[in-house]
């Protein structure tokens, strides 16, 4: 709106001026005189919040909750106080009338208008009952119960959290943090449907996917608790847990290092400890970051000077791991600790195994992301020399072309390559020898042979600890030839095709440089056979050990 008002002044002061009417004249520029201080303003990026508490519900089956309205509020008070949250615009809904399915997402939407700005900072809350449901589909899915949310028709009344995060994800801003304070266990804040919940008894926990979908680049997604806990509301607390301690985090104990702001990550990482003491170990809130870098959303205060060091992964493969710094524990990841500045031996451990120590040189202000170091110590590229055998896949082939005959191989494989979770595999390998054709019952031909293969592979590759699994497309150039000595025929054949396939492969770290490997493909290839061209299959599989650098 005061880009508008600002356009339509300045038109309307080149409309009006006296020169722009001079007889002959076709119109000049005019001077105008703009504030610099509200011009500034008028391009500031701004800070604003939807805080959303649904206390009570039209329904009977779902328990009102005590707090919830009230941690909006409390929420809204931090975020509009100009000693802490300083924001802009903060918009509490928490009466019956403002918290149904088409007011919440009116109000999302509205807020998406407001928010145009890539540098806005866009503060999302939710605090509520959750629960699960069916949806048309069959496919279990979460909701956020809304006032008029029905018991018995969940999936057509409740807001689904999928499209609570696909309108999330809209925002234009790329400061953009939500918390949800709720949860879908069937406890404390969250009601089941008793037919789901018998469901649910009888599958083992971690069956089901991590119930926050993968946040967009630099959004953050905050829960409560961890999937399948209990989120709580508190009677000394007089909120629920977890909002009370992020709101504590925001009056300055969450700035770890001393920068004089509190970020989002900061705020989390302070209520995501407490919550976890004070309920002892029965809550454990998490969060969804695909990127942070340097932490852009500023929930508190002010950066008024250079922050300590900062070591931090919210990484799931890195879940649970301990970070020690110069041998004393800081935090259980994901998190983060403020560190002197200087050299530091950093270790993640995980019971009495090590997988990380490194020595690094950290400088004030600087943020250190824990995977860096993961990356800096186990090699992503490996060279593998592998033995194996070449066959055609069917039995014409191999009697008229080629019997399956022994090979060597050297690979390369150069991981996360050109996408963390692609690979980039190259294999070069061949044969010579013997073999006999068998053209008819009781005859054989010998012959000598030459083959040679060059191939090129981008397969996805699934990781768990030590153990790598790939597969994908692969082309290859393919090289066959063959030498006859015989009475009725003495001469070489040569055969060279380029082949479409695919390949799959396995990886066993055996240390921090080697490993144990092995690869499979098969292919599909055109050859001509004594003046007939024919469509035929090949395969390979080879295993080896390889040199991680």
């Amino acid at each position: 709106m005061k880009h508008l008002l600002f356009t339509l002044l300045t038109v309307l002061a080149a409309c009006a001026s006296p020169s722009s009417l001079d007889k002959g004249s076709k119109g000049g520029l005019v001077s105008v005189k703009v504030d610099e201080g509200a011009l500034s303003n008028a391009y500031a990026p701004r800070r604003l919040a939807l805080l959303v508490g649904v206390s009570q519900f039209q329904d009977e089956q779902w328990r009102d909750l005590r707090y919830s309205s009230k941690d909006a509020e409390d929420l809204a008070a931090a975020l509009r106080d100009p000693k802490r949250g300083h924001f802009d615009h903060v918009r509490v809904l928490s009466r019956p009338e403002q918290t149904t399915r088409a007011s919440i997402l009116a109000a999302l939407r509205e807020l998406r208008r407001e928010a145009t700005r890539p540098d806005d900072v866009v503060v999302v809350y939710f605090s509520a009952h959750g629960t699960l449901a069916r949806d048309g589909k069959g496919e279990l899915k979460r909701y956020l119960v809304t006032t008029d949310a029905e018991y018995r028709a969940i999936p057509q009344t409740a807001l689904p959290m999928d499209e609570l995060k696909s309108e999330f994800d809209q925002f234009p801003s790329r400061r953009r943090l939500m918390v949800l304070a709720t949860c879908h266990s069937g406890s404390g804040k969250s009601l089941l449907p008793r037919e789901l919940e018998a469901e649910l008894a009888g599958i083992k926990a971690g069956f089901y996917a991590r119930p926050i979908e993968e946040s967009s680049r630099t959004s953050m997604v905050f829960a409560a608790c961890d999937w399948g806990e209990t989120a709580r509301e508190d009677e000394g607390l007089k909120n629920d847990i977890y909002t009370h301690f992020l709101i504590d985090g925001l009056n300055g104990a969450a700035d770890r290092n001393f920068d004089g702001a509190v970020t989002a990550t900061e705020a989390h990482d302070h209520a995501r400890r407490h919550t976890y003491a004070f309920t002892e170990g029965r809550q454990r809130p998490s969060a969804e970051i695909l990127e942070v870098g340097a932490d852009p959303v500023v929930l508190s205060g002010h950066i008024n000077r250079t922050g300590r060091p900062e070591l931090f992964s919210y990484n799931p493969r890195l879940d649970g791991f301990t970070l020690k710094v110069d041998g004393e524990t800081r935090t259980e990841l994901p998190g983060g600790a403020a560190v002197p500045p200087g050299k530091r031996t950093v270790e993640l451990t995980k019971g009495s195994d090590v997988l990380v120590r490194e020595v690094v040189d950290i400088a004030e202000g600087e943020r250190l992301p824990l995977e860096r170091l993961l990356s800096e110590t186990f090699p992503r590229r490996s060279l593998t020399l592998m033995g194996g055998m070449f066959s055609f896949v069917d039995a014409r082939s191999r009697n008229e072309l080629l019997p399956a005959s022994p090979e060597l191989a050297v690979v390369l494989r150069l991981e996360e390559r050109p996408l963390p979770d692609l690979s980039l595999v190259f294999d070069l390998s061949g044969g010579r020898g013997q073999q006999s054709l068998h053209l008819a019952p009781g005859t054989s031909v010998p012959f000598t042979y030459t083959s040679l293969s060059l191939g090129a592979a981008v397969p996805y590759t699934w990781k768990w600890e030590r153990f790598s699994l790939y597969a994908g497309p692969r082309v290859a150039a393919l090289f066959l030839q063959r030498s006859f000595q015989t009475e009725a025929f003495t001469g070489a054949q040569q055969y060279f095709t380029f082949s479409p396939g695919v390949m799959g492969g396995v990886a066993w770290r055996l240390s921090e440089r080697l490993e144990l490997s092995a690869q499979t493909q098969l292919m599909v290839t055109y050859v001509v056979v004594d003046g007939q061209g024919q469509a035929v299959g090949f395969s390979g599989g080879w295993a080896g050990v390889g040199y991680r650098f």
